[in-house]
């Protein structure tokens, strides 16, 4: 079967046609042949389809079946979400909260969750990731004294466990959730692959993530990251990425352990990803790569705080940056209010990382931002906070920079950009308009369809 897509913008020139066999760009020109199945264009252009580099699935799917924070700023507005999912509840059923930062109601123990939620099980996620939080209820039975449980003076847990996701997970029965809504969701975004962050990624989450990929379940491309090895199925279900190394501010790991993670990744063949979010994590990972060696494909996650000084030692070194330009969008009220004025351009830097010749991609880090791509490039393009204050304005991208963090290979990440060259796979996504007019005002309601090796894996509704 053959498809061909009509009058559509190409690398900037319009009114071709382009022709899909066998799952790959066949021929691009003017008034092609009939195909087997024809889609009109209608003169929009036709990019690459999307990458996201930096996602966590899994999270992503569990945010549905939780209660989710955006838009709380205050202890009541805390309380007010709570109370609605516990009068939804049986007693003693388990409540999932996601996005808490301290700005709503401090440091949260499990006194204060008892008191929010006191006959259901209640857990809540740091904004960040890195943290749970249970009331009494939900840590009866799971106190086995594992060092993931932060403990008070007097050894009694806090119901605070730090990374202890894998951990948590093992000990309620929690079953991964479905991933066909996130699925469709990334494919409405015009996104066609995907690189899956998550350190505690084992064979087992690994296997369920190929299966979903197998099914058409997840309509992308798959490239998986672990902690610990993991090895690519004959089918080539998903990819083997970098080996991530995640770094915690208030509990940093000795340099020669991190040398000794370095060298592991190496031995199995693999690049290493580092989650940098501080400025203390990035000056500990340009230590351990400039004491190991680092290479092309060896990568900075966030780089959420990189000091004017770092760049340099990030080009010497060769390291990429996959980057998050949403929070900007997202968290920028609270940097602004949190952040010296001088030091705001330190945050999730795009312009001049590739000023100076620093490889930069464009991720979601979804769940923790949104999934949604458009919405970032909107907000490395203006840097603007939700209340409209401009971040490190000298960090603005062109609008077709922006677009370009998305379209790197998931293998080199911030290399060039995939093109509409015959021969190669036909992962595309199709655009209502213009590609300039379309960057001038990034959206995500701008996808028309999205294809997959040539099958679509989402087509928006046509207008009346």
């Amino acid at each position: 079967m053959t498809l061909t897509i009509r009058d559509v913008e190409v690398e900037g020139r319009a009114g071709l046609d382009v022709r899909i066999a066998d799952g790959r760009i066949a021929e691009i020109g003017p008034r092609l042949g009939r195909a087997t199945q024809e889609l009109d264009g209608r003169g929009g252009a036709l990019i690459p389809g999307l990458c996201d580099h930096h996602i966590h699935l899994f999270a992503l799917a569990a945010q549905a079946e939780s209660v989710v924070l955006d838009g709380v700023t205050s202890a009541a507005g805390l309380a007010a979400r709570i109370d609605a999912a516990v009068v939804a509840r049986r007693p003693g059923a388990w409540i999932r909260v996601q996005g808490y930062h301290e700005t709503m109601a401090g440091d949260l123990t499990r006194r204060d969750l008892d008191a929010l939620a006191p006959r259901h099980r209640l857990r809540v996620q740091h904004q960040t990731g890195s943290l749970w939080m249970l009331n009494s209820l939900a840590l009866e039975g799971l106190d086995d004294g594992a060092a993931v449980l932060e403990r008070d003076a007097a050894g009694a847990a806090t119901g605070r466990i730090w990374r202890g996701d894998a951990w948590l997970r093992a000990r309620i029965g929690a079953e991964p959730p479905r991933l066909d809504a996130i699925g469709r969701r990334l494919a409405g975004y015009g996104v066609t692959a995907l690189t899956d962050a998550s350190v505690t990624t084992d064979a087992d989450a690994a296997g369920r993530l190929a299966q979903a990929a197998r099914r058409g379940v997840l309509p992308q491309r798959l490239t998986l990251m672990s902690g610990g090895p993991l090895t690519a199925p004959a089918d080539g279900a998903f990819a083997v990425g970098p080996v991530k190394v995640l770094l915690d501010d208030h509990a940093l790991i000795d340099l020669d352990d991190f040398i000794g993670r370095i060298a592991l990744a190496r031995a199995w063949g693999r690049r290493v990803a580092v989650h940098c979010v501080t400025a203390g994590e990035l000056a500990l990972t340009l230590a351990a790569f400039d004491a190991a060696g680092a290479g092309r494909g060896d990568r900075i996650e966030h780089g959420g705080v990189i000091p004017a000084a770092a760049i340099p030692q990030l080009r010497a070194l060769g390291l990429t940056v996959v980057t998050q330009s949403a929070f900007i969008h997202e968290r920028g009220d609270r940097y602004a209010a949190q952040v010296d004025l001088g030091e705001q351009a330190d945050l999730y830097r795009c312009a001049s990382l590739t000023a100076a010749g620093v490889p930069v991609a464009g991720s979601s880090d979804a769940p923790y931002a949104t999934p949604d791509p458009w919405q970032a490039m909107a907000s490395a393009i203006d840097r603007r906070s939700g209340g409209g204050r401009v971040l490190g304005g000298v960090e603005r991208l062109a609008p077709a920079a922006a677009l370009g963090l998305y379209l790197g290979d998931p293998a080199d990440p911030g290399g060039p950009a995939r093109r509409i060259v015959v021969g190669v796979s036909a992962d595309l996504c199709l655009l209502a308009g213009g590609l300039g007019e379309v960057l001038a005002d990034p959206r995500a309601e701008r996808v028309r369809a999205t294809l997959l090796g040539g099958q679509i894996t989402h087509e928006a509704a046509k207008a009346d």
